[in-house]
């Protein structure tokens, strides 16, 4: 079993709007009601550390979900300051060499064999894992005037997705690391590889889809459609 840490501190500012993107409602509900189920429900999660901005006046309160235990804590200005505030914020059960799922606010999509794989693959690495999809679209570099300047091999290129699983006290050391050295990790797995580990990539599924743009909420609603006619 594991638990989740959830950052939902960020502003939204590429998508635009005054409401928070994890804060927009598809089927009634805020993505990240929608995210948190799809975290909970699955039977290898113990329950969720939500992160959020100071002074989040649109958080519901939630204790539970799924019937498990949500919690709530504050996070920093930056994505790692809100994972390590999350990591701090667990449980005294979980213990240093526990490991702990990271997962977007704004990846509600997330499909429980996906998930399944990366538990179970995942705490069999040393190191642990992070879901991912092979580039297969041909990359582009562009000049400064937006002129293709070259093409760029796609071989061994994947797109990083979320969950990220990694051991509690090895991911904060390592993002602990990186913000005392002023460098801005985009995400978990970039953390660790500044310390010379090598997580696994697992594959998954495409429509694990981060909500970023307009045209992200629309194909999520289409997607919640099809689940629920």
């Amino acid at each position: 079993m594991s638990w989740a840490v959830v950052p939902a501190a960020g502003r939204g500012a590429r998508f635009g709007g005054e409401v928070p993107k994890q804060y927009l409602e598809v089927a009634g509900e805020p993505l990240l009601a929608h995210t948190l189920r799809a975290l909970c429900a699955h039977p290898g999660v113990d329950g969720a550390v939500v992160v959020l901005a100071e002074g989040d006046a649109r958080w519901p309160g939630w204790a539970e979900m799924a019937g498990k235990p949500i919690l709530a804590c504050v996070g920093g200005g930056e994505r790692a300051d809100s994972v390590l505030a999350g990591l701090a914020a667990l449980p005294e059960s979980v213990r240093a060499d526990d490991f702990v799922l990271v997962h977007d606010a704004a990846r509600p999509n997330l499909h429980p064999d996906d998930l399944t794989q990366l538990l179970e693959r995942g705490r069999g690495d040393p190191v642990g894992a992070i879901l991912a999809a092979p580039v297969r679209d041909t990359l582009k570099r562009a000049g400064d005037d937006a002129g293709i300047d070259a093409t760029e091999p796609r071989e061994r290129l994947w797109r990083a997705f979320t969950p990220q699983l990694f051991r509690r006290l090895q991911l904060s050391r390592a993002l602990e690391a990186a913000r005392d050295e002023g460098v801005a990790v985009t995400d978990e797995a970039m953390a660790m590889e500044r310390l010379g580990f090598r997580p696994l990539l697992i594959e998954g599924r495409e429509d694990n889809l981060k909500v970023t743009t307009a045209a992200d909420l629309v194909l999520f609603e289409f997607l919640v459609s099809r689940k629920n006619p």
